[in-house]
């Protein structure tokens, strides 16, 4: 008995929290609500930076998911968007709406937290996991990296300059940090 004890604290000092070992830093602004009214740029990459959507019926779910995101959340609008080998880059538009479908909070401050950026992209990495792992048969694997990158777009310049970004973005593979040829090896 006191073995397992023993065994029992061990592992629990082992999965304290450890400010070195499981500290994150946050990418996103401190303070801001990522389910206001606004344009955000994101990019998100397969796990491992894995070369996912060379193949093209997996390379369709994803589009097909992405489309399909404006069908399932009433408050956003797709605009520029492109499919590379390893990540998605694209912009969504948050509109919350007033009038007979109402998107704005309740009087207590409640927000539906399904009204946010990092739901939408919850929510666009679990279906498209799920039709592309059934397609591999490989359920449970992961498919894309645990955070994403997003930018709050802030005026029609940047706007302008992201779309840009985005469409020529395909051009530049070969010198895209995500591009695998473009991994620094690192030797032990």
């Amino acid at each position: 008995m006191k073995m397992e004890n023993m065994t029992m604290n061990m592992h629990r000092q082992s999965n304290k929290y450890n400010k070195q070992k499981h500290h994150r830093r946050s990418l996103r602004l401190k303070g801001y609500d990522y389910s206001q009214n606004g344009a955000y740029f994101v990019t998100i990459c397969t796990y491992n930076k894995e070369l996912l959507f060379e193949d093209n019926r997996i390379k369709n779910i994803v589009e097909d998911e992405w489309l399909n995101t404006p069908k399932r959340r009433r408050n956003i609008i797709l605009d520029e968007y492109v499919i590379m080998p390893n990540h998605i880059h694209g912009i969504i538009i948050i509109e919350n709406r007033v009038g007979a479908y109402c998107d704005t909070p309740l009087q207590s401050g409640f927000r539906s937290p399904s009204r946010t950026l990092g739901s939408i992209i919850r929510g666009f990495k679990a279906s498209s996991t799920k039709k592309i792992n059934i397609i591999r048969n490989s359920l449970g694997i992961p498919v894309w990296q645990r955070n994403y990158y997003e930018h709050v777009i802030r005026n029609e310049t940047d706007l302008y300059d992201t779309r840009r970004y985005i469409r020529e973005n395909p051009l530049k593979w070969d010198l895209d940090e995500n591009n695998p040829n473009n991994f620094r090896s690192i030797e032990t």
